[in-house]
């Protein structure tokens, strides 16, 4: 059976497309996470440095971003390590409780529905100064976040 001119042109978009796509955009979408949804019934939890920890997800995103997101729970005076810098950017979401960041030597208290953010490579460092349990979600997003 030939094959018409018509019908080798409409071939052609399926087999130029990954040529013309960003290199690796194809396996990039291939390995990334998948949708879906986390109860929160179902996290594991873990409790380094006496921190109650409730990992979410980690891994890539469609567009190449490393993404990682847990929860924490502190008790007064807890903190879950050190200050320390990393290359990943991360973001504190504050459910409840108080917690005190400091970036670079500078703090900040937070409170419930605050919203904390600590650029690539700049020091910092979580703990709860209150006198109750503090609860908070870490979103981490860029090289090594999901390491």
């Amino acid at each position: 059976m030939s094959t018409t001119r018509r019908e080798l042109f409409s071939k052609l978009p399926a087999i130029l497309m990954p040529a013309l796509l960003p290199f690796g955009a194809s396996s990039e979408q291939d390995t990334a996470m998948p949708s879906k949804m986390y109860p929160f019934e179902n996290l594991p939890i873990r409790m380094p440095n006496k921190a109650q920890i409730r990992d979410v997800l980690k891994g890539k995103l469609a567009t190449g971003e490393s993404l990682e997101v847990h929860e924490t729970t502190l008790l007064p005076g807890g903190a879950p390590h050190p200050a320390h810098h990393h290359v990943h950017s991360e973001m504190w979401l504050i459910r409840e409780g108080i917690v005190e960041i400091t970036v670079n030597g500078e703090s900040h208290q937070l409170g419930p529905g605050s919203v904390g953010f600590v650029r690539s490579n700049d020091e910092h460092g979580i703990r709860n100064p209150g006198a109750a349990p503090a609860t908070y979600f870490v979103v981490a997003i860029g090289p090594g976040a999901d390491a």
